[in-house]
């Protein structure tokens, strides 16, 4: 199509998958013990190495993509006469929805007659990811770009987001969790099972003791909310920081009882901007099904 696709990093997917989508990245930056570095898929610093640094003590801070990168980024499609539909990290995790919204006011005055277009995808890490990878499909079936924004805009809150979290130190470190409900909470081997609310904000849901019992629980949530239930013909990704065996074992209890998924379940690592604020131990699942809402999640 003759408009651009396009995604902040923190959508984590790889750069061979949106190489292959034809989607375009622009990078969230962070710092880590006062070093700055892109996330850029790891490239300039491996997630592995992120993680374990992390683990040693290391400080990480991140910041918001800014009006000033997003007017220089999208400039350079909109000056070649292409179209842009972006889609931003959630504004209830982050400030770049707003970014991204001053500075299509600012271009929009200056390229009058292209269209730029910003829809806050109310998701993080690869839940955003699969939104990404929807709209490239339906792009990719020949929907237009006006169309595409309103299906972004009507979609955005199918995607079903559950993380869980089999280490409380980075929780106890960024304040989700106080010191004292950790410590008992790291004691009693308590695994805080997380999901994105309909204003896409990260909370609590429940306290699950144990890996194999949150692996189980994080499983059943699939089976009670995905579309169609065990009839399920959508995809599914898992994120993860350093946890891939975890998640590929979601990932088999998956397989097993949707056999009528689109593809295998597609895993990547959690990227550096969300797991800067998570910490190594995260694994978060993915998958279309009932629209979030006030009263439900």
């Amino acid at each position: 199509m003759d408009y651009v696709l396009s995604c902040c990093s923190g959508a984590d997917l790889s750069k061979e998958y949106v190489n292959r989508r034809n989607i375009a990245v622009t990078m969230f930056h962070y710092e880590l013990d006062d070093v700055e570095y892109e996330d850029d898929f790891g490239e300039s610093l491996p997630f592995e190495e992120l993680y374990e640094r992390m683990i040693a003590g290391a400080s990480t801070k991140t910041s918001q993509i800014s009006i000033g990168q997003y007017i220089e980024y999208f400039e350079g499609f909109l000056s070649k006469g292409q179209d842009v539909l972006h889609i931003t990290l959630s504004s209830g995790i982050s400030g770049t929805y707003n970014s991204a919204c001053l500075a299509q006011r600012e271009l929009m005055d200056k390229y009058p007659d292209r269209t730029l277009y910003i829809v806050d995808s109310l998701g993080a890490s690869s839940g955003y990811g699969l939104l990404m990878d929807r709209l490239a499909d339906k792009r990719d079936e020949g929907m237009n770009i006006d169309a595409l924004y309103q299906y972004a805009m009507d979609n955005r809150l199918k995607v079903n987001s559950w993380f869980y979290s089999s280490d409380l130190t980075f929780f106890i470190r960024g304040g989700r969790v106080s010191k004292t409900a950790g410590f008992f909470g790291q004691m009693l081997n308590i695994c805080p099972l997380l999901n994105i609310n309909y204003e896409g904000k990260l909370i609590p849901r429940e306290k699950v003791r144990g890996k194999k019992r949150v692996i189980e629980r994080t499983f059943e949530l699939m089976k009670e909310y995905a579309e169609d239930r065990e009839n399920y013909r959508g995809k599914c990704f898992i994120s993860h920081s350093l946890r891939e065996e975890e998640a590929r074992q979601l990932a088999d209890m998956i397989e097993a009882y949707f056999p009528n998924m689109a593809e295998p379940v597609s895993l990547y690592p959690i990227g550096a901007t969300i797991g800067s604020h998570t910490g190594p131990g995260t694994v978060a699942l993915f998958f279309w099904g009932d629209e979030r809402w006030e009263e439900h999640t």
